[in-house]
C-alpha cells in the first residue's frame, strides 16, 4: 500500500473567503482530506466549512498541534499516512511550518519516509517583504523579538549590524498587544537612517504597509494596537 501525503495547507489571513485567496487546486485537496492536524480546532473548523468541504465537519478528524504536543503524539497524528490516507496541516493563520509548530510534523514525516507537499497560499511574512521595497534578495526571518527592554535593545542593535554588514532585510514579529511599545522602542533604539517597514492587517481591507526611515516615524503615525503585524528593517 502506498503511503499517504502530508499536505501543508495555507489558510486565509483574517476573515477572507478561502475562494478569494487560495487557488482552486489547494481547495480541491482540502475537499479530498478527512484527517487534519491543526493549531486551533475551532478556527480550523470554521475555515474548512468556509472552504465548502463536501463532508459534514463532524465526519472529519482533527488533531491539535501546539507547543505542548509530545513528539510521540505527532507520530500518532500521521498514522493515517501509513494506511494510505493523506493528512493536512493547517496553521492558525497563513502558512503552516512558518512561525508555527507545523514544522515538527513535516520533520517527523520526513524521518518516516512520508512525502511532504506544500500548497500555495498567503504568507504574511513574504507578502510584507514583497511590498516593503526592502532587499528581497537577502533576508532573514528571526521570529519574535525579546520582551525585556534591555534584551530588546541588544537584539535590535544586533539585527541592525547584521543588516548593515550583509545588506540583508531583517524580519520579525511581536504579540499584537505590544505593537505600540515595540514601535516606540524601534524609534528609540535603532539608527534614524535605518529603513523600517510596518505591515499590518495584511490581505485585509484596512491593510497598512508603510516603509520609511526610523527618523521619519513620528508619534501617532499609525495605531496598530492588537492588530497582527510584521516588522522589517534594513540598516543603511
Amino acid at each position: 500500500m502506498n503511503k499517504g501525503i502530508v499536505y501543508l495547507i495555507p489558510c486565509p489571513i483574517g476573515d477572507n473567503n478561502p475562494a478569494n485567496v487560495l487557488p482552486a487546486d489547494t481547495i480541491k485537496i482540502i475537499h479530498e482530506l478527512d484527517h487534519f492536524i491543526v493549531e486551533n480546532e475551532k478556527t480550523c473548523r470554521q475555515f474548512i466549512r468556509a472552504a465548502d468541504h463536501p463532508k459534514q465537519i463532524r465526519e472529519l478528524n482533527f488533531e491539535v498541534l501546539n507547543k505542548h504536543t509530545h513528539p510521540n503524539d505527532i507520530i500518532e497524528f500521521i498514522q493515517p499516512c501509513f494506511e494510505g490516507k493523506s493528512v493536512g496541516i493547517i496553521s492558525e493563520s497563513g502558512c503552516p511550518g512558518i512561525a508555527d509548530p507545523g514544522a515538527f510534523v513535516a520533520k517527523t514525516a520526513h524521518k518516516k519516509g512520508i512525502k511532504v507537499v506544500p500548497l500555495i497560499g498567503p504568507s504574511s511574512i513574504l507578502l510584507s517583504l514583497m511590498a516593503s521595497g526592502l532587499n528581497g534578495q537577502s533576508f532573514s526571518f528571526v521570529g519574535y523579538v525579546p520582551k525585556d527592554r534591555s534584551d530588546l535593545k541588544k537584539r535590535l542593535n544586533e539585527l541592525e549590524r547584521i543588516s548593515r554588514q550583509f545588506n540583508q532585510t531583517q524580519i520579525f514579529i511581536e504579540t499584537p498587544f505590544r505593537n505600540r511599545q515595540l514601535i516606540e522602542n524601534l524609534k528609540q533604539y535603532c539608527s534614524s537612517s535605518t529603513q523600517l517597514c510596518i505591515a499590518a492587517s495584511i490581505n485585509q481591507i484596512d491593510e497598512i504597509i508603510i516603509t520609511k526611515p526610523v527618523g521619519e516615524w513620528k508619534v501617532g503615525d499609525l495605531d496598530i494596537h492588537k492588530i497582527p503585524a510584521v516588522f522589517l528593517i534594513l540598516a543603511q
